[in-house]
């Protein structure tokens, strides 16, 4: 779980990764990331130390602000082995909870005992050092943990920030085994840490800062000697001291008590805090922090429960209160329930909590004057202390949503356009603002631009591309439906206008229920109450419409979700027209690559084939393939791949294939095809910019073909790669092999040889030719991708087009990453009867016996109306190798779709054909040849040379007798391949 691949398992691809090699997309993009930083850092799997800490702030706002929740979380799965941690922002561990409480005996301390820090420079990928780097929720599985010892665990880590500024205070963290794993995690995980938010929220905000300096100025005007309490600054307390006042006291104003809080100082000093209710001048309610040092006053004993906010329960250590009578000099608190001083214990039970606006309780009560003078009743040899902090409660929650709507913004950044694809990005749009903007969201496009075209009037052809919300059942057109707006609608008035259009009430909206008003009511039975349409607007084009509507949150949508909603469509839009303008030169690239790849083979008897082609679905590729007909039956296999993707790939590769057709003409061995296109494809790189300085080049940067040729007079097949992978040879009984053919370097690079193998095919053997991009993939090992083209190849007498249909299914990966060329070649053998051999010495008083022989053949083959030509064509041949060649000389027939006359010496010189003059007694022999062949050519061949010339018959397979009847050839009609 938690790989993006799921024939690949996190162990495999962790264990590969420490092996130095490539999993690049066989793992999730964070975690491989968290990997190589582990890595770069020199941490080693089994030695990920953990330094200790004990500075840790076990009191802290954090924890304050932690504590009901990781109670809640605790309840929550108590009885399970799930671990509850809360982090600090450096990553060091402030609290556990189990909900099985046995877990924290048996786990080791560094999984049990706060104050281990996890920050992933010390323990390498793992819940709370992902989260800090990643800064937001973050799941690991098992073997993406980075430490031996994390192997068999799975955690969900978020970081806990403060709403106010940004900042990452802490991390919450779920830890549980990995058949635990469920996707609630992560909606309990965020609501948890919101609610974490939230109360650190509550402590400090920015409205409360502002209304204490409003108060501190207030205060500034008072007489000195009036009975206030003085500075803080004065009273001996420095910077330090005060930070932790303020933090205290920002929990007393967010909690809206009157309360008495002892607080403790490093160095064992002990300081008081007192809220009480305060008004403004203006009229603003608000809550006042003031100090009382314990130089003038008795240490108070504090009750030990709070009120806590809705929703979590009381909770220990958070706000000591006690009722005001406690503060009077040391005395007790009246009732039955003494507040005197006392040791340290547990604490007694807690009092009633009081309103804000109960009569004055506390020893400094009541609002301030309008003259901004303390009250009456605190003298100042009471106690010693000062102002710490005014604020309102409730205050902030104008900054929050400024905040989720800034963090929601950021997210849509690197959320919306993760792909070049139309449809998926609009998707994404629609996720990102489902639920934190909009409870629904719908999609329109034009046709064109799912084409990936312009379009030419976005109001015509829109078709519903994305629905998408809280519920699967709301009576929304559903995607792909043909959408027709009427222009009252607010769409089609966003379309036109493209502007955005806010509709807060569609029950008050006339227009929108005018387009389809049954579909309108049903909407609005369920919940649907508010839109906004915002256009997708482009470099000034217009892309679509996207549609938000709210139906849960009662209040309707107003004119920060409007700019938020442009903001996110904005956005969105750049990425719709980035994946429309790909898609379109996609779609052309595709286009040009089909168009130079083969439409049809020419007819031959040697091999039966079937071929595939698919593009990547990133784009697409240089892959090849080519069935090429030689002399003398023979048929050349070719397949190519040209690296790199897009329009110049496309063009290499069909340059290249032209190249190998024409080198394929010359009768050329594989290994010298391969040398000329190394030398082609070296010289392409140069011309095309491959020495430029300036890096601008677009040239060649490698190519790889394997070239094989297949003789089915001899069942052989001789066969060269250049840096290609070997084929598979599929025999009669149906083993597969891969055979070990040299590998041979990629074209381009030079000055190296290419070495040939040669191969017995028993008739019915399959040659499979395919690029890599069939077997390598990033999700999937290598020898796995083999064994499974293995096992698909592996059935005999099945026909090559069921082959290819075969290894498409079961083979190819999943999403492809690399194109994809297949080639399924099953091997025929020419009929012996088919062959006519005569070896003769070099003398010219044989030619006229080899005539004779000759004619006879042709005879029983029932070829007699070529007699004459052939037998003219076989004089000039064999007399030019009496004359210029060596012997012996060997002459052969093969009577194939065509009659193949050969005639082959054991010397190299080469015949060429030449205008004879008038005046020349001799040199016409090639040119009388040339004339009665359709085609003539030399081969060269270990022993020498074959000059071979081709004549044409009148019908495949036969011929037409005197009669004009057909006259059947004497083969067996099992022969004849099948259509």
């Amino acid at each position: 779980m938690g790989l993006v691949a799921d024939d690949i398992g996190p162990v495999l691809a962790r264990d590969r990764f420490l092996r130095g090699g490539p999993v690049e997309g066989s793992v999730r993009g964070p975690i491989l990331s968290s990997w190589e930083r582990s890595r770069s850092l020199g941490l080693s799997p089994d030695g990920c130390e953990l330094p200790y800490v004990e500075d840790l702030d076990l009191d802290g706002r954090l924890v304050r602000a932690a504590g009901p929740v990781m109670d809640r979380l605790q309840a929550m799965f108590a009885g399970r082995k799930v671990n509850v941690c809360l982090a600090d922002g450096r990553g060091a561990v402030l609290q556990r909870r189990f909900g099985d409480p046995s877990m924290a005996e048996r786990l080791p301390a560094i999984q049990s005992t706060p104050g281990f820090v996890f920050a992933e420079k010390f323990g390498g990928t793992n819940g709370i050092g992902l989260a800090l780097t990643e800064r937001r929720l973050v799941s690991i599985y098992g073997a993406e943990h980075f430490a031996e010892r994390s192997q068999s665990n799975a955690c969900s880590a978020i970081p806990v920030r403060d709403l106010l500024n940004g900042l990452i205070e802490g991390v919450l963290c779920l830890g549980y085994p990995p058949a635990e794993a469920d996707a609630a995690i992560d909606t309990v995980i965020r609501k948890a840490a919101g609610v974490i938010e939230q109360r650190l929220l509550e402590q400090s905000s920015a409205r409360e800062r502002g209304l204490l300096q409003a108060y501190l100025e207030a205060r500034s005007h008072m007489p000195a000697g009036d009975g206030q309490l003085g500075e803080l600054a004065a009273s001996g307390l420095d910077w330090r001291d005060q930070m932790i006042l303020k933090e205290r006291a920002t929990e007393l104003i967010s909690s809206a008590q009157r309360a008495a809080v002892e607080v403790h100082l490093p160095g064992g000093r002990h300081v008081t805090l007192v809220s009480r209710p305060v008004t403004s001048a203006s009229g603003v309610e608000g809550v006042v922090i003031e100090a009382l040092l314990p130089s003038r006053h008795q240490r108070l004993a504090v009750s030990t429960e709070a009120a806590a906010p809705p929703g979590l329960p009381a909770h220990e250590g958070l706000v000591h209160v006690v009722p005001a009578s406690g503060l009077l000099s040391g005395g007790a608190a009246p009732g039955p329930a003494s507040a005197t001083a006392r040791p340290p214990g547990p604490p007694p039970a807690a009092a009633p909590p009081l309103t804000p606006h109960e009569p004055d309780a506390f020893a400094v009560a009541g609002p301030l004057t309008a003259d901004g003078h303390a009250p009456d009743g605190l003298t100042p040899d009471d106690a010693a202390g000062g102002l710490v902090l005014v604020g309102e409660p409730g205050v902030g929650q104008y900054a929050v949503a400024a905040r989720r709507r800034l963090e929601l913004l950021s997210e849509a950044s690197t959320r919306i356009g993760t792909t070049l694809d139309v449809g998926r990005t609009a998707q994404e749009l629609a996720e990102m603002a489902v639920p934190r903007l909009a409870d629904y969201v719908t999609i329109d496009l034009p046709e064109a631009v799912l084409r990936g075209e312009e379009p030419t009037d976005p109001c015509k052809d829109l078709h519903r591309a994305v629905v998408h919300g809280v519920r699967d059942d709301c009576p929304f057109y559903p995607a792909g439906e043909r959408v027709e707006l009427k222009p009252v609608t607010p769409q089609l008035r966003c379309l036109t206008t493209g502007q955005t259009v806010l509709e807060p009430e569609l029950r008050a909206t006339p227009g929108w229920i005018a387009q389809n008003p049954v579909r309108a009511q049903r909407l609005l039975a369920h919940g649907v109450h508010s839109l906004i349409a915002v256009p997708l607007l482009a470099r000034g084009i217009v892309l679509g419409i996207a549609s938000f509507y709210r139906s849960r949150d009662p209040s309707p949508f107003g004119d920060d979700d409007r700019s938020l909603a442009q903001e996110l469509a904005t956005r969105a839009a750049i990425c719709i027209d980035n994946a429309r303008r790909y898609t379109r030169e996609h779609t052309m690239v595709l286009a040009l690559q089909r168009s130079l790849l083969p439409q049809g083979f020419p007819e031959q008897n040697a091999v039966e084939v079937a071929h595939r082609y698919m593009p990547a679905e990133s784009g697409v590729g240089g892959d090849w393939f080519d069935v090429i007909p030689l002399s003398s039956s023979r048929v050349a296999l070719v397949v190519g791949d040209v690296v790199g993707h897009g329009l110049h790939a496309a063009a290499t590769m069909g340059r290249l294939r032209t190249a190998a057709r024409n080198f394929a003409e010359l009768d050329l061995p594989p290994d010298e095809v391969l040398t000329h296109l190394d030398n082609l494809v070296g010289r392409l790189d140069r011309e095309e910019g491959g020495d430029d300085p300036s890096g601008d080049s677009t040239g060649i940067i490698g190519a790889t073909c394997l070239y094989a040729i297949y003789d089915p007079t001899s069942q052989q097949c001789v066969m060269a790669r250049a840096g290609h992978p070997p084929p598979a040879l599929v025999h009669p009984d149906g083993s597969v092999e891969f055979p070990d053919l040299p590998a041979g370097p990629p074209l381009g690079l030079g000055g190296l040889p290419f070495e040939t193998a040669e191969f017995h095919l028993p008739e019915g053997s399959q040659l499979v030719l395919y690029t890599d991009g069939l077997v390598e993939d990033r999700r999937r090992d290598f020898d796995t991708a083999l064994e499974q083209l293995r096992s698909a190849l592996a059935h005999p007498n099945r026909p090559p087009e069921d082959t290819c249909r075969e290894v498409l299914a079961t083979v190819v990966p999943e999403h492809p990453a690399d194109d994809i060329a297949l080639l399924v070649a099953r091997t025929h053998t020419l009929d012996p009867h088919r062959i006519a051999t005569w070896d003769l010495p070099t003398d010219p008083s044989l030619v006229s016996s080899i005539r004779s022989a000759v004619t006879r053949r042709l005879s029983e083959w029932g070829l007699d109306e070529l007699g004459f030509s052939v037998e003219l064509l076989l004089s000039e041949l064999v007399t030019n190798a009496i004359r210029y060649g060596t012997g012996p000389i060997s002459v052969r027939l093969l009577y194939d779709r065509t009659l193949t006359c050969e005639v082959a010496d054991t010397s190299s010189t080469s015949p060429h054909l030449r205008q004879a003059a008038t005046t020349d007694e001799g040199g016409r022999g090639l040119f009388l040849v040339a004339q009665l062949s359709q085609s003539w050519g030399t081969r060269y061949v270990p022993g020498g040379k074959v000059i071979w010339a081709e004549c044409a018959l009148e019908m495949p397979g036969g011929t037409s007798g005197a009669d004009g009847e057909h006259v059947a050839f004497d083969i067996d009609l099992d022969d004849i391949p099948a259509i």
